[in-house]
């Protein structure tokens, strides 16, 4: 496939905000070593309740309520570390060596997962151009939903609004078990292809083995070792993948595609109107900073426009952080927005309601 050429952002002037803010989260932020070990200890510590949650399937899954229960609370935790830990190593900002960063990566393939591919989707293309239409595929992943102004719109999606309830709970489906074969092999639309030479073997070899050994301890054995029929199994399964996906969905719907979102497009040579920086915070939402369980559950989601600003910076430094930005944001009247992750979820399914139907110039103000 023929290589796209890179939208390029504004360069920044003599008075750029961001050299001031990055030299001052540096100094006064960055020193505190504490709030490294913590990221640490609470990564490790979820993946030991994850597998210490698997163990408690094959010890007391035989009481179907156990079952189910373990089955969920695997797939809550599941869903945090993905949002958490993994996704803190793949910014390289849960250790401080590069190389303990891309070892613990691999743990995410015991869940079905392709971390290269990942890197190359969610920090080549999401962090690097959000909410540019045709760039962030993190937001621009199938027909069935229409979110991007450029997108085509079809008949259905004046309903999706209404079953996009139904089909995120199986966002982890979908990304573990389609998304990456069509990021993989497909040809239509396949951003990740075209900004890569070639896709390693050694990664489709991988690809394949970890959705292989994922469902094999995670699903046939519990159906082999277990006194519960097949069927019981798989639906408690099913349950984990549903469950976290309900509560992951809301850390993705509230950083960046709510009513009010902004997709800038760029001009006929490639050129977007805003620096990194300013367009960082233009496109990019906080929601319930203030809550202590958020901050735990969503880790950089919540704090997310300083997880944009500071994408090599653990998420437990980022409350310390954001009123920084919000101090720069007053002082040089940018954009900043936070609020309760309620008001993101709906206001999201509002933006799903809006962007389902065709645009009239009493919606837009245009003429």
């Amino acid at each position: 496939m023929e290589k796209l050429k890179r939208p390029v952002y504004v360069k920044p002037g003599t008075d750029d905000f961001f050299k001031k803010m990055r030299l001052e989260v540096n100094e006064t932020v960055l020193n505190n070593s504490s709030l490294y070990r913590l990221n640490v200890v609470k990564s490790l510590g979820l993946l030991a309740v994850f597998f210490l949650c698997y163990g408690c399937i094959l010890i007391f899954g035989n009481q179907t309520p156990l079952l189910f229960l373990f089955y969920i609370l695997s797939g809550i935790t599941m869903i945090v570390l993905f949002i958490n830990a993994f996704h803190d190593a793949a910014h390289g900002a849960l250790f401080k060596k590069p190389k303990h960063n891309e070892w613990f990566l691999y743990v995410l393939e015991l869940f079905g997962s392709n971390h290269w591919l990942w890197m190359r989707r969610h920090i080549g293309l999401h962090h690097a151009y959000p909410n540019v239409p045709d760039w962030d595929i993190d937001i621009k992943q199938s027909d069935i939903i229409r979110i991007f102004p450029n997108s085509p719109l079809f008949n259905y999606h004046k309903y999706q609004h209404i079953y996009m309830w139904f089909i995120y709970p199986l966002y982890s489906l979908n990304w573990i078990y389609i998304r990456d074969f069509k990021d993989f092999f497909g040809t239509k639309n396949n951003y990740v292809k075209k900004i890569v030479e070639k896709i390693p073997k050694e990664e489709v070899y991988r690809l394949f083995a970890a959705k292989i050994i994922n469902l094999i301890y995670i699903l046939f054995i519990p159906m082999m070792l277990l006194n519960q029929p097949w069927y019981m199994v798989f639906f408690a399964w099913l349950s984990m993948h549903m469950c976290g996906s309900a509560i992951g969905v809301v850390a993705l719907v509230s950083t960046h595609v709510d009513e009010d979102a902004h997709f800038p497009s760029t001009d006929e040579e490639g050129n977007l109107s805003d620096t990194w920086a300013v367009h960082q915070m233009v496109v990019t939402k906080d929601f319930s900073t203030e809550s202590k369980l958020a901050n735990f559950l969503y880790g950089g989601f919540t704090h997310h426009v300083a997880h944009h600003l500071f994408p090599g910076v653990g998420h437990t430094y980022y409350p310390y952080i954001t009123p920084i930005i919000r101090r720069y944001a007053e002082e040089y009247n940018l954009p900043y927005t936070s609020y309760p992750f309620y008001h993101a979820v709906r206001s999201h399914f509002r933006m799903l309601k809006n962007k389902g139907v065709k645009e009239n110039i009493l919606m837009v103000g245009e003429i």
